[in-house]
Order: structure tokens, then C-alpha cells, then sequence
């Protein structure tokens, strides 16, 4: 069986949240567990987690290894690198998430380790036709982020230029790809899952 871990991005400062996003509660349980429990309910295996913005605040994360990244300034490329960069060699793809959408369903993860069961390099799950997360990314996809993943860009450009090397999973029946990149973005996440 390969090994596929889960790669969770939460380096970032949330400048227009106004505190790091991986310390933002939902429900009353930071943004980083949630996102780390939906990797793992995923079926991944291992979970790395990328910290760099209020690590040191950052509450135990059981299941999940934290990776620190001092460089998380220079954006959400150097920490898809980091990330990649720190998992063991067993590991033959990574499930790509990022912190600040905690109403992604491990049904999604499942459905882009499915696609990379049936010969997909690279999976990428869409809402309503438009790529979102998560995002598969087969180690031998690995190499080509040194040129795509820089600055704020993660695998997004690789995505619209190697369309060759990508399978979209639809995922509009099992979850939404909504940010919280504001306190009001939060208030209406908060009145979604309660209603």
C-alpha cells in the first residue's frame, strides 16, 4: 500500500484576521486540530503540520509532527516546500490542505487518494467546477513545485498549466471550500455549521 500523509499549511500571520489562523477557534477547537483531524479521518498517515506565525502558541497537536518554518515570510510557496521537504522518504504522495477551511470533509481527502489509487500524479478536489482542497500530489510532482510554488503560490499554477498531470474530483456533495480570512468570515462559518 503506498504511503500517502496528510500536509497541513498553517504558517501564515492572518494579517486580515489579525492573529495566525491556525490559533482561530471554531466550535471551540482551534483551526489547526480541526485541519489536523480531518487529514487523519482522511486516512492519512503521516500528518505534518507547517508552523511558523505563532508557533510557539500553537497547542499540542496529538497525531500530527509539526514543522517548523522560520522562512514562512516569504509565503505560501516556501511552505508547501517546507512541508514536502520534511516528510520521510516512504511517503509517496501528500494530501495538500490549508488551515483556513475547516468545512473541507475527510470524504474529499478519501475521494483525492482514490484518484491517486487509479494512476493520478497530481488530484485536485472542485466545487462547482473551480479547483479547490485538497490537493494529491505524487512525489515524482514534487520536483516541478520548486518553479511553481513561490511566493503566495502554492500548486495552483501547476495545476492551470499541466492540466496533462491533473484529475479534478468533484466535491460540491461533501463539503465547502470556504476560507476564514476574517472574524466576519468565522461569524458566517459559525451560523453554516449551526444551521
Amino acid at each position: 500500500m503506498p504511503v500517502i500523509a496528510g500536509l497541513l499549511l498553517a504558517a501564515g500571520a492572518g494579517r486580515r484576521y489579525g492573529r495566525p489562523k491556525a490559533l482561530v477557534e471554531l466550535d471551540g477547537e482551534p483551526l489547526v486540530r480541526r485541519a489536523v483531524r480531518l487529514l487523519g479521518d482522511g486516512g492519512c498517515t503521516p500528518v505534518h503540520v507547517v508552523l511558523g506565525a505563532g508557533a510557539d502558541e500553537v497547542p499540542d497537536l496529538p497525531g500530527a509532527v509539526p514543522v517548523r518554518h522560520d522562512r514562512w515570510r516569504e509565503g505560501l510557496g516556501s511552505s508547501l516546500r517546507r512541508g514536502l521537504a520534511s516528510l520521510p522518504p516512504d511517503v509517496s504522495a501528500a494530501v495538500v490542505v490549508l488551515v483556513d477551511q475547516p468545512l473541507l470533509s475527510p470524504v474529499a481527502i478519501r475521494r483525492v487518494r482514490a484518484a491517486y489509487a487509479g494512476g493520478a500524479l497530481v488530484a485536485v478536489a472542485t466545487y462547482a467546477g473551480r479547483p479547490g482542497h485538497p490537493v494529491l500530489l505524487g512525489r515524482g510532482s514534487w520536483p516541478l513545485l520548486d518553479s511553481y510554488a513561490v511566493g503566495d503560490r502554492g500548486a495552483r499554477d501547476l495545476l492551470r498549466e499541466r492540466p496533462d498531470l491533473v484529475v479534478e474530483v468533484p466535491c460540491d456533495d461533501v463539503g465547502a471550500p470556504l476560507d476564514v480570512d476574517t472574524p466576519a468570515d468565522l461569524l458566517r462559518l459559525r451560523a453554516l455549521s449551526d444551521g
